[in-house]
């Protein structure tokens, strides 16, 4: 008897528990539909911009400007205490100048990955590995194509350093590659982990969707037969 009070006491709570969580399930799955209909590019608006062809950028007056320079972008930066000039070509090379000289500055080293660290990270002392990747073999964890330094932590931490920026690229401690593997699984892409509208997860998102609905009706339709049978 005692077990049988303690189950309808379950089903009562258990039932009481759906109405409390069922209307913000349907918002939930509704909004989750809505954001994966469209690929987050057509979001963003990425469509609708016309392409221009890259020009580079004239520089006059500058100590490190040369007819030659065929400049996409730059950076000013501070590092060691002096501006630094972080240089990208139209051709993908990037390199850095001091911006009052325009002495060049060569690329970081493992020693110089080391010091970085050490400088801009906490625990960044603690060191188990300094490991060096092209931009064609980066990591998963790092997934941008540029040359970086890997400096692996004790804690499991991996701080990437540019090797041509001098500058911290990225942090990914252990609970971000969870976090990453959790997002990959949202999203159903483990694979890429950035495609969030492809056909599977916008199927299982409208009969989730579907089912959420449906759930709502069914425990509308439960109390209002109780009701009719309590009164008869």
């Amino acid at each position: 008897m005692a077990q049988q009070n303690a189950m309808q006491l379950l089903v009562k709570w258990h039932i009481w528990l759906g109405w409390l969580v069922g209307v913000p399930i349907v918002m939930w799955l509704a909004s989750w539909l809505f954001m994966v209909i469209k690929p987050i590019e057509e979001v963003r608006g990425e469509h609708l911009r016309i392409s221009v062809a890259e020009a580079p950028l004239v520089i006059e007056g500058s100590a490190f400007a040369t007819e030659d320079a065929q400049l996409k972008d730059m950076r000013l930066t501070m590092q060691e205490g002096r501006a630094i000039a972080i240089l990208a070509t139209t051709d993908g090379v990037t390199t850095r100048v001091d911006y009052a000289t325009g002495e060049a500055i060569p690329p970081v080293d493992a020693e110089g990955a080391r010091a970085i660290a050490a400088q801009r990270i906490l625990g960044g002392n603690d060191v188990t590995s300094v490991r060096f990747f092209e931009a064609e073999e980066v990591p998963f964890d790092f997934r941008r194509p540029r040359p970086v330094w890997q400096v692996s932590l004790e804690d499991g931490t991996n701080v990437y350093i540019g090797r041509d920026t001098g500058e911290v690229e990225a942090v990914r401690t252990r609970w971000w590659r969870w976090f990453d593997f959790m997002w990959g699984l949202h999203i159903m892409d483990l694979s890429e982990r950035e495609d969030t509208s492809h056909p599977i997860l916008i199927g299982f998102a409208a009969l989730s969707l579907l089912g959420a609905i449906m759930g709502c009706i069914l425990m509308f339709r439960r109390r209002k037969t109780r009701a009719k049978t309590a009164s008869s």
